[in-house]
């Protein structure tokens, strides 16, 4: 990785709720949820064409921009790399932040309605693969990203930063109860499909329907429970040394499997109707 890419990779991590650091946070944030943001702060050292792209969106929904010493923006960031840029989350924004409510049932259902694809996490407990998973999801199109309540990374910071963005484009929600959502979302359509090691191959499995793709916690996995409540479990198969992948690398490789089905489905119907 270059140190342009290190750089990237390290802005914003670790600041504290309620605040957004770094020029690519800050622009997503802009750009997607500009009524959460209550102000801009930016770098009075700064003057490039950086700073003239965030200025010209908070000046698109009339947010103050105001310049900020280092000192300033270092204590407000917390120590994590702000490169001369941050956003305060107001009062009506922390609300509406992304993952900050649980998700009422009638939004579920909202998410089941249509045929789609929707990933379903629980016990993801490192903001940094919450991050990256949600990256993946928005990358390969995912509909929902339902996040359970108890035992999972809040989408902070840490989280936002590592998904470079994509935490504000992607359609989160939280929910309490895994065996209800599951059996919910089943009984409006979904096939539900568990990321296990023992699982099928994908490429073996249908997933061009409605899915639902489960993936659980960095240590365990799936719970039993959820395991048993999937119509099936699907597994990456491991030809190295390695047990087993990361659970953001296995994501990336499961949702573009699906990805490569519906895009391949998506060609024959359009071959049997020429």
């Amino acid at each position: 990785m270059s140190e342009e890419g290190r750089a990237a990779a390290a802005e914003g991590a670790g600041a504290p709720e309620g605040t957004v650091v770094g020029y690519h946070p800050v622009r997503e944030l802009l750009r997607s949820r500009p009524h959460e943001v209550a102000e801009i702060l930016v770098g009075s050292q700064r003057r490039d064409k950086r700073r003239r792209e965030i200025e010209r969106l908070a000046l698109r929904h009339s947010i103050a921009v105001r310049a900020a010493s280092e000192g300033e923006l270092t204590a407000l960031a917390g120590g994590a790399a702000h490169n001369g840029f941050a956003a305060r989350i107001g009062a009506t924004g922390a609300a509406s932040a992304p993952g900050a409510a649980a998700a009422a049932p009638s939004t579920v259902q909202a998410a089941a309605s249509a045929p789609g694809l929707v990933v379903l996490l629980e016990d993801v407990q490192d903001p940094r693969n919450l991050g990256a998973i949600l990256r993946v999801c928005e990358g390969a199109g995912v509909d929902r990203v339902l996040i359970r309540d108890r035992g999972s990374a809040p989408i902070g910071p840490a989280a936002v930063k590592a998904s470079a963005g994509a935490a504000s484009w992607v359609d989160v929600e939280r929910f309490v109860n895994t065996a209800r959502t599951v059996q919910q979302l089943q009984g409006e359509g979904f096939w539900v499909y568990g990321a296990d090691e023992n699982g099928a191959p994908p490429w073996t499995v249908d997933l061009t329907g409605p899915v639902v793709l489960c993936l659980g916690g960095e240590e365990n996995g799936l719970r039993q429970r959820t395991r048993e409540i999937c119509d099936g479990l699907v597994g990456l198969p491991m030809r190295g040394r390695v047990a087993s992948l990361n659970v953001a690398t296995a994501a990336a490789a499961l949702l573009y499997e699906i990805v490569r089905q519906r895009a391949s489905a998506g060609s024959e119907m359009r071959s049997a109707g020429a």
